[in-house]
């Protein structure tokens, strides 16, 4: 093995390094519950690893002392790819700076400066969509990328600035531990995001089940008195005489009715699966919705986009109640997140053996932080709420065998996508 190669795979080991602390890093804050610890903050490793790579380039015997040959390009690749545009041009400035620090404006420096922004023109191009490609494309994407910066590098050191002075074989063992490096840290890093979102699961799946029973347990003697204290202040209220007691009256009765309607939440959770499946049109189903919360609409200055087509019928199996609460939850969420009005719209639409309904608001939007915690237990983005409609919504989705995910763009829109499977 020569000195060229020991020295890239000791680069290796420090992106290793920082991968790992990646890793440490999100089950420390998910295993103690540190909320306070964002996501942004990995950051970090990418520039860490960065550093960690300049400082420790392939000696300097196999390259001039004015140039520095390393694995910088993989953490700056991964680390946009996955953290998306501003985490790419924090590194982006990162690695130039740094270079610039280290070596000063030498040749090495202006290969950076020439090779870097090209490579970024692809790279924060496909980050966009990137996360929304398949594991083997990601693989394909990510490689290909750390194949075009092996390139870049060699080219533009050769033909542009005339760096003759590296051997041949020196930028091949290079190119060939840069693509196998970028590959395996790849795969890496998806086993690491395959094995947080278990971990997550597992935690959301412990607290639903402990809110289940106790919502099992307790819901129905707690509405049964509730129910009979209701009926004996309506009683009161229709012999008192004196306003002001007949609208305290009111304010209890009205209390009485909001704790009854979390009682209420609570058993149809417990009791999400369907007792008894039918074949449904969703569209007809949607339609229905849609004219039961068009008043609440009105009052928040909301239009409900939706075109019902008698013709196109998307059948799914489910009970129809707990559907048409599913959705009633979702819209009335939708509704009250634009607090200055807007338009709530609604796309059914068919997609390979599934149907997709997409509810989609023009409101306050949330970070990705608060997506992550929908459905949890008690979590909720809005100031009076109790989290435990879109707990009960996502509980009936999953028993209907169906998905959902959330996109959000912060103070813009959010989009619900709803999806299940066909039923002919």
């Amino acid at each position: 093995m020569s000195f060229v190669t020991k020295d890239l795979l000791i680069n290796f080991l420090f992106i290793l390094l920082a991968l790992f602390l990646v890793q440490m890093f999100y089950l420390i804050k998910y295993a103690k519950k540190i909320h306070w610890w964002k996501d942004r903050y990995i950051a970090v490793f990418p520039i860490l690893a960065i550093t960690f790579c300049l400082l420790f380039p392939v000696n300097g015997a196999y390259v001039p002392d004015d140039y520095r040959m390393d694995l910088r390009r993989i953490p700056y690749i991964l680390g946009t790819l996955y953290g998306g545009w501003p985490l790419g041009s924090l590194l982006f400035v990162f690695i130039l700076l740094l270079r610039l620090l280290i070596g000063g404006y030498d040749v090495g420096f202006l290969s950076t400066l020439i090779a870097l922004p090209i490579l970024s023109i692809p790279l924060f191009f496909i980050t966009k969509y990137f996360l929304h490609f398949s594991l083997k494309n990601r693989i394909i994407v990510s490689t290909c990328l750390s194949v075009i910066g092996s390139l870049l590098a060699m080219l533009v050191s050769i033909f542009v600035l005339h760096v003759t002075s590296i051997p041949i074989s020196v930028w091949v063992q290079f190119a060939i531990l840069d693509v196998t490096g970028m590959f395996v840290i790849t795969i890496l890093w998806e086993a690491i995001r395959a094995n947080l979102l278990v971990l997550q699961r597992l935690m959301k799946a412990e607290k639903l089940e402990i809110v289940s029973h106790l919502a099992a347990s307790i819901s129905h003697e707690v509405r049964n008195p509730l129910t009979a204290s209701r009926g004996f202040m309506q009683m009161l209220q229709e012999d008192e005489k004196e306003p002001a007691k007949k609208r305290y009256i009111s304010i209890a009765i009205n209390e009485l009715d909001r704790a009854k309607e979390i009682i209420d939440d609570y058993l149809l959770f417990a009791n999400s699966a369907p007792e008894r499946n039918e074949k449904m049109n969703i569209s007809e189903e949607i339609h229905h919705v849609t004219h039961i919360m068009t008043p609440l609409a009105n009052m928040n200055g909301v239009a409900i986009d939706f075109t019902f087509d008698e013709e196109v019928k998307f059948f799914v199996m489910g009970e129809r109640r707990k559907l048409q609460q599913c959705l009633i939850n979702l819209f009335k969420n939708s509704i009250e997140a634009m607090q200055n009005g807007g338009t709530l719209t609604v796309k059914v639409a068919k997609e390979g053996g599934a149907v997709i309904v997409d509810i989609i608001d023009t409101g306050c939007g949330m970070t990705q932080e608060q997506i992550n915690r929908l459905g949890e237990p008690y979590f909720t983005t809005k100031e009076q709420g109790t989290g435990l409609g879109t707990m009960v919504s996502f509980s009936i989705i999953h028993y209907m065998k169906g998905k959902v995910s959330v996109s959000s763009i912060k103070g813009k829109e959010t989009c619900f996508s709803l999806q299940f499977p066909l039923c002919e």
